[in-house]
């Protein structure tokens, strides 16, 4: 019982932290200027000119800022775009769940920046994330399939997208997005403690030593060497970030080479992870509705990313 005492006490601090030192500046700096954009006509304008070149995926013209978000500033910024698409009525469950997907698929900037100086081909990262993230946003699209006309006639009545009658001055506007963002962060922090809970409770019972045994050999077979087993085992248990240090570790004492480096990041630099999902999906209800299909498209959108940097590297 003591046990899970520390670990439930764990969780709770990284969790906090977590919220309060990475997505607490994130989000309120994003929502603020997300909302002055909103209020200025910005949003819709970009929008409207990017729709065209990415409807064949399935993606809103929104889902390019979750695209270049992930890409450049880190795992958590996304939310900030997930919650304007959120209130849109315009952008149907369906095209939530193609940018869900590719943001799933993507590397996070605060892990690909740190692990370019070990090593990490940066061009080639990004290349492979654009692609996979337009296939799993295509796929998501295709496996949603048409939003109920009923749903969407009802969600147009309940979901109100709050406009004040009057233009709000710009720092009444950016006060605004910042206490619209800390809300996010109030509210991401119960299933943040519950997912990290989850994983210490694994970790406690050996399910990372279990999946080293069952891994290793499969893939030692495709070219990525048995001391990558711990950090990609860390991954999908833990999280990005824990993995990240990981990752650092063993190319600073000599365990894996560039190449092998580059060959791991493939599946496991995106924010597909207890973690990462937990902190996505608190952007709103509508979120949480489309995670099933976005889910089933992320994991091949994974394996294709994967595949193209084993046969890249």
């Amino acid at each position: 019982m003591q046990t899970v005492v520390e670990l439930i006490i764990v969780s709770g601090e990284t969790a906090v932290d977590l919220a309060l030192y990475l997505l607490l500046p994130v989000l309120v700096v994003l929502m603020a200027l997300m909302r002055v954009l909103e209020d200025k006509g910005l949003l819709a304008l970009i929008a409207k000119k990017l729709s065209p070149l990415l409807a064949f995926f399935g993606l809103p013209g929104l889902g390019v800022f979750a695209m270049v978000q992930i890409l450049f500033v880190n795992f958590a910024a996304p939310i900030s775009t997930f919650k304007i698409m959120e209130q849109d009525r315009k952008i149907t469950n369906r095209k939530i769940a193609a940018t869900l997907a590719a943001v799933l698929v993507m590397s996070q900037a605060n892990a690909a920046v740190p692990l370019a100086v070990v090593g990490l081909n940066i061009p080639v990262t990004l290349l492979t994330s654009i692609l996979g993230g337009l296939l799993a946003g295509f796929l998501a699209y295709k496996i949603h399939g048409e939003d109920d006309e009923d749903n969407s006639t009802q969600m147009s009545k309940n979901i109100e997208v709050k406009k004040d009658k009057e233009n709000l001055k710009l720092i009444p506007l950016l006060f605004k997005g910042g206490a619209e963002g800390l809300e996010i962060v109030k509210k991401s922090i119960p299933p943040l403690v519950l997912a990290i809970f989850f994983v210490n409770i694994l970790r406690e019972a050996g399910a990372i030593d279990v999946l080293e045994t069952l891994m290793a050999p499969a893939l030692t077979r495709i070219g990525i060497p048995g001391a990558a087993v711990l950090p990609i085992a860390t991954k999908y248990l833990a999280g990005g970030t824990a993995m990240l240090g990981i990752l650092l570790d063993l190319m600073q004492e000599g365990a894996m080479t560039v190449a092998e480096l580059n060959r791991v990041v493939g599946f496991t630099l995106n924010p597909f992870d207890p973690v990462g999902l937990a902190l996505l999906i608190s952007a709103g209800p509508r979120i949480k509705e489309v995670v099933r299909p976005a889910m089933l498209a992320a994991v091949i959108g994974v394996i294709f990313r994967g595949i193209l940097h084993l046969l890249i590297f």
